[in-house]
């Protein structure tokens, strides 16, 4: 015996609602197998759940394109933060610099390895952390790094931050379009689960039993064999 299995996605979920909409719309008051109440029900969330899923597609599909656009201001500034921190380490091997004062930029005055900046937010971090002990620095009478200055870094750096803010700005976006749509499940369950019961009480009387699932079938029904169940062929006399 068959079984029957609710939608578990989004899409199939909408893919039920609008096929019972429209069997629904496409029946007279007599002929509808269920009641006026769940179709009236599943219109109205079917106009909803597209149209939040339409807006989280957009919304999806805004971030990614800005990540794209993104990821060259990601490379660039990486760059030019861990290159501006190797030139200082070797400023200070060479005694150019003290190795007390790489403390100003937060760095272990005895680790000449450059931080992990393969995130975001390390860049955000670092960048920051280098162009205000640069400025701490040079601003006790220290002299200023060349190849590159900090001038360049910051440059590079405020650029990254630019499409980095604008980048967390929209995924937010992204994550409140997508909770938007969650919400809308549970609800489309439950009217998916009624108007399914009501379609199989409706035909519950047909007979043979696979002709009356594929009437359930025609209204979004959906049902599954087990791997030792085979579907019977009734074209077959």
């Amino acid at each position: 015996m068959p079984y029957r299995r609710l939608p578990n996605t989004d899409q199939a979920r909408i893919r039920a609602l609008k096929r019972a909409v429209e069997k629904g719309e496409a029946s007279n008051i007599h002929d509808l197998v269920f009641s006026l109440k769940s179709l009236s029900a599943a219109r109205n969330l079917l106009g909803k759940m597209e149209g939040a899923q339409d807006y989280y597609k957009q919304c999806y599909e805004n971030q990614a394109k800005l990540s794209r656009q993104h990821q060259p201001n990601v490379k660039l500034a990486r760059l030019y933060v861990s290159h501006f921190i190797q030139v200082l380490n070797m400023a200070v091997l060479r005694g150019e610099i003290k190795k007390s004062h790489k403390e100003y930029y937060s760095l272990d005055p005895d680790n000449f390895s450059v931080p992990d900046l393969t995130s975001d937010t390390a860049i955000v971090e670092w960048g920051r952390k280098i162009i205000e002990g640069e400025h701490r620095r040079t601003s006790m009478g220290g002299l200023p790094i060349y190849n590159p200055t900090i001038a360049k870094v910051k440059v590079r750096y405020d650029i990254f931050i630019e499409g980095y803010e604008r980048q967390k700005n929209l995924q937010a976006i992204t994550t409140r379009s997508l909770e938007a749509l969650a919400a809308m499940r549970s609800t489309a369950d439950e009217i998916i689960l009624e108007i399914w019961n009501e379609v199989e009480k409706g035909f519950a009387e047909i007979q043979p039993n696979e002709k009356r699932l594929d009437k359930c079938r025609d209204y979004g029904l959906v049902y599954y064999y087990r791997s030792h169940e085979k579907r019977p062929n009734l074209s077959t006399p």
